[in-house]
């Protein structure tokens, strides 16, 4: 840490230093020789079918000339699958949120005992292990195919991320706060009402909104292995060589993530 003059006064900010890997040449050029060797090892390694991929193209081109122009003829079967996307991913949102909130105060170290806190971080780091794919194919498995797997599914991606964000919202608060409150004796639980709470607020409906936009992206991806939603459609649409409607599905797909992604960017930028 240095301090600066400038014309108001003395202030003062952080010097940059150049990382090791930066300043050191030896372990500059040593780590892009390690990159270059690994990349070489691996290009080399792995299966590679050079004659599938070659017969590949000509089938894709087939299967992209076939999606132009999209068809819209089944509009109703296109609106069903992303109404239930829809609702899929708004219900996992909610009970991700709500089931977010005590996990998150769990896994703040600044207001959970030792234990709690390793138990909140556990479950942190279980839901955010596997891929939303991963978890659907479990769950269709255990509760068949349908939306109940993918709200599931969804619900535990949602703890995974918003729990974590929401942990680390919690460690960084104004303590102040929190100590006034127990200098009148407030209780645990009224001073993560009164004391913590208000303070991560606008930060929880921020991820709340993000969230959403993130579970409609996901629940597309989820429907494909049967977990509900648009990405069921459309892989039936695959599946019966409809690629002109399987382009429509995937146009529609976009324009909804592009509104969401406007619709919550805007609601950020309120709450922030």
């Amino acid at each position: 840490m240095t301090t600066r003059g400038t014309a108001s006064g003395i202030t003062s900010g952080r010097v940059w230093k150049k990382p090791p890997f930066i300043a050191n040449p030896w372990v500059r050029y040593g780590l892009i020789a390690l990159t270059l060797t690994y990349l070489f090892w691996a290009f080399s390694t792995l299966p590679f079918d050079w004659e599938r991929i070659s017969e590949g193209l000509p089938r894709a081109a087939k299967i992209f000339g076939g999606a132009f122009p999209p068809s819209f003829e089944r509009a109703e079967l296109l609106w069903k699958g992303f109404k239930e996307s829809f609702q899929i991913a708004f219900l996992a949102t909610l009970l991700g949120v709500f089931l977010s909130i005590p996990i998150a105060v769990m896994a703040a170290k600044n207001v959970a005992p030792k234990p709690i806190y390793l138990l909140g971080r556990a479950i942190i780091i279980i839901s955010r292990s596997f891929h939303p794919v991963i978890v659907a194919i479990l769950f269709v498995a255990a509760v068949g195919f349908g939306p109940v797997a993918g709200i599931l599914t969804l619900t535990l991606y949602s703890i995974g991320f918003v729990a974590k964000l929401l942990a680390e919202e919690i460690e960084e608060i104004d303590w102040g706060q929190v100590e006034a409150m127990r200098s009148v004796g407030a209780g645990y639980l009224k001073m993560l009402i009164y004391g913590v709470f208000p303070q991560i607020m606008p930060r929880q409906i921020g991820l709340s909104m993000y969230q959403l936009d993130s579970n409609l992206r996901a629940s597309a991806v989820v429907g494909i292995v049967g977990a509900g939603g648009i990405g069921g459609t459309l892989m039936n649409a695959f599946g019966r060589y409809d690629y002109d409607f399987a382009f429509a599905i995937l146009l529609m797909i976009i324009g909804i993530i592009l509104i969401s992604e406007g619709v919550s960017g805007w609601v950020r930028k309120k709450v922030w």
